[in-house]
């Protein structure tokens, strides 16, 4: 656990030290959960979104993309169930004051018996080395066998206990378990009550006639809404999609983990549209096509699995989320969910507008259902730049730490470093970073050594070099470092587009789909 800690500040630290993302409101002593995103930060991050715009609606011909508004009608929050039921258990230790997800207390303790479950996996793979046959010890060890069936016992209960509104059993789960606050370790607890996360605001000139409104929790609200215009306007017959990245708002209880809970948030979702008794097929099929997208940035098949919902929200027939094994443990990364027809069900309810769908092959109308997915954008920067931050020992024993990013999301693709900063050298580096730069982000660097540079920009993950020196001036070369292998070779000038673009290009990326 100590070790996952320090790689965690690790990676915090390093995030800052080199422009990709800082505490909010620094200099005034911050906003807790609110970060922004510094200039390395917003290329990783708009290369991300590219990405996945580019998988979700380029590459299929029946899904397009919308912008919706942050300020939404305060009566689609009604008709969602957003007023009613977007709530999180909360939980207060009367001596230290602090405030607490009940929930969350129980999974965190379900995840220390999952971290004792891996040692004796672990003890095990070491003692057996080659011969350790994992899947075998794992259905056949008692101890793990125990610590799996006690951990599944006490999240089954909490999810039944949430599913039926049972908070006073949720109190008595922590108390069984003897749950301690984790900075104190007092087990004072108040009773668990239900708190609503949704922002509140105002819309009008003046406090008498302003109209009550909600930051968004979520995207997919503004899909639902725009349907109508997006159907007939595109004139797509079902199965279609929507998709949809925006800010989102949520008033957590306790926002933590760097950017992984953020009060502020950023997501990426689409909404496909399906008939009636088709939908856990889709569900089914997106479902595949989601891991086969996180899959090819190449952050390790072990680090993903799927996590079957126990307790449903209210909307849905079917849940699942793809976990990514963060710093701190497996957590949510991205949600896939068959959500019936529950959404354009309820707007046409509290909207009194017909929203249907005539289907030619079956010669009726029906309200659509519909399969989401939806992925955490500030989640997926984390499990990218985390899995992506590497300290190597090189042959030398020397030390470099490198930030192997996928090339095609890469912040700076190239940099382009004159020797020294004389003899013309400046001047000729000067004007291939003027003719790369119509094509990708490149920067031109040249102070401090060589060296200090190259490392500068493996922290960065730039995955090429361009170093200018005086041979080039007589032969038109450069010497070309790979940031991966921190091999170099002597390339001319001419191919250097050709061969930045053969690695950074999206299709890198999209074609491992």
């Amino acid at each position: 656990m100590a070790k996952q800690e320090d790689v965690f500040k690790k990676v915090v630290s390093h995030a800052k030290e080199y422009g990709f993302i800082f505490p909010s409101s620094e200099i005034y002593d911050g906003l807790s959960a609110i970060y922004d995103y510094g200039q390395n930060g917003a290329e990783l991050k708009n290369n991300i979104k590219q990405y996945w715009w580019k998988a979700m609606v380029q590459l299929n011909e029946n899904i397009v993309g919308i912008d919706s508004a942050i300020f939404m009608h305060p009566t689609i929050w009604k008709a969602s169930g957003h007023v009613d039921a977007f709530n999180d258990p909360l939980i207060d230790n009367k001596d230290s004051k602090k405030r607490f997800r009940a929930d969350v207390l129980v999974e965190d303790y379900c995840a220390k018996i999952e971290d004792k479950e891996n040692k004796e996996i672990e003890k095990a793979a070491k003692r057996f080395g080659d011969a350790f046959n994992k899947a075998e010890f794992v259905a056949t060890n008692p101890r793990v066998l125990e610590y799996r069936a006690k951990r599944e016992a006490i999240l089954s209960r909490l999810a039944k206990s949430l599913e039926k509104e049972d908070l006073a059993d949720v109190k008595a789960l922590i108390e069984e378990l003897e749950i301690a606050d984790p900075d104190t370790g007092s087990k004072n607890w108040t009773e668990v009550r239900q708190f609503n996360l949704m922002f509140g605001t105002k819309l009008g000139a003046s406090a008498d006639s302003a109209t009550d409104l909600y930051l968004r929790p979520e995207t997919a609200q503004g899909i639902f809404v725009n349907y109508l215009n997006v159907q007939k306007t595109s004139r797509h017959k079902l199965p279609f999609g929507i998709a949809q990245i925006g800010k989102a708002f949520r008033n957590e209880i306790v926002a933590r983990q760097f950017i992984f809970r953020m009060r502020e948030f950023e997501q990426m979702e689409m909404q496909y549209f399906v008939p009636p008794g088709t939908e856990l097929e889709f569900y089914e099929n997106w479902k595949k096509t989601r891991l086969n997208w996180h899959l090819a940035l190449g952050l390790g098949e072990d680090n993903y699995r799927f996590h079957d919902h126990e307790k449903l929200a209210h909307y849905a027939n079917a849940a699942a989320d793809i976990e990514f094994n963060f710093p701190f443990g497996f957590k949510e990364l991205e949600g896939i969910h068959s959500r019936t027809d529950f959404d354009l069900s309820a707007h046409e309810k509290f909207s009194g507008r017909k929203i249907q769908y005539f289907d030619p092959e079956r010669n009726e109308n029906y309200v659509p259902y519909v399969v989401e997915t939806s992925v955490g954008l500030d989640r997926l920067f984390l499990a990218i730049f985390s899995t992506c931050l590497k300290d190597e020992v090189l042959e030398d024993g020397s030390e470099r730490t490198v930030l192997s990013l996928p090339p095609a999301l890469a912040p700076v693709k190239a940099a382009i470093l004159p020797l020294v900063k004389k003899d013309g050298l400046p001047e000729f580096a000067d004007k291939i970073f003027n003719d790369l730069k119509f094509d990708f982000n490149v920067i031109f660097e040249e102070k401090d050594s060589i060296g200090k540079r190259y490392r500068r920009q493996d922290a960065i993950g730039t995955p090429f070099c361009i170093t200018v020196d005086h041979d080039s001036l007589n032969d038109n070369t450069v010497t070309l470092r790979y940031r991966d292998t921190m091999e170099q070779e002597r390339v001319p000038v001419s191919e250097l587009r050709r061969i930045i673009d053969e690695k950074v290009n999206f299709r890198t990326l999209l074609s491992k789909i």
